[in-house]
């Protein structure tokens, strides 16, 4: 059992919470956000307390974290808050639902947020910091590197490799054997026949490369 500090004030903070209160014995003592963002002093019943001086009320020695944030600007936003509460010494929990297939011979990173009926094959090995919405399937000896965000039921086959900061849609297909490259957005539904360059955004059945590069997703 651990006592966490939960970074956000809205949707993903919400589902999180409520996995985390479900299927573990974790005890959610308060939440975080950048000061520009703490409209109210309380979330979920909870303290909210400023991401810019966490450790005056909940040091690192005496509390974890837990950093459920979306894939905004390709993830970097998750990555900014992850890499700059490490470097202020907080440790990070995991979780991985208890309805989430995983076989013995799997690695999974801190930070990581693994849902519902997510289906990981032996010798995947997941970074830091990622995050597998519901229903996933991760092929055998597959790498996901740190800072991924994986939508609800995306396949990707055996033996694949996504690169750090990468998005990838619902119902999207990575084909075996293939390297999408860091920072590419697999849009929903679409299937990758064949290794990516970086900061591609791939789209429709067979992966049309769009001319606009992940760069340009200020907004996402």
């Amino acid at each position: 059992m651990a006592n966490i500090v939960v970074f956000g004030n809205g949707q993903f903070a919400e589902v999180a919470t409520a996995y985390i209160e479900r299927d573990t014995n974790h005890e959610i003592v308060a939440y975080t956000v950048d000061r520009d963002f703490q409209d109210e002093p309380r979330f979920q019943n909870k303290p909210v307390v400023p991401f810019e001086t966490l450790e005056d009320e909940y040091p690192p020695d005496r509390y974890q974290l837990f950093i459920p944030i979306s894939y905004k600007k390709m993830n970097r936003h998750r990555e900014d808050h992850y890499l700059n509460a490490k470097a202020r010494g907080y440790s990070f929990i995991t979780y991985i639902s208890p309805h989430a297939r995983l076989h013995r011979h799997t690695k999974i990173g801190e930070n990581c947020m693994i849902l519902d009926d997510n289906v990981i094959q032996p010798y995947v090995e997941i970074g830091n910091n990622c995050i597998l919405w519901s229903g996933n399937h991760i092929g055998h000896h597959s790498k996901i590197h740190d800072h991924v965000f994986i939508a609800s039921h995306a396949v990707v086959s055996g033996a694949a490799e996504i690169g750090n900061n990468c998005f990838l849609g619902v119902n999207c297909t990575i084909r075996d054997s293939i390297k999408v490259a860091p920072y590419c957005l697999i849009a929903a539904g679409a299937t990758v026949l064949k290794s990516t360059n970086e900061k591609e955004l791939h789209f429709g059945p067979r992966s049309t490369i769009s001319a606009i590069s992940t760069d340009d997703l200020k907004n996402m």
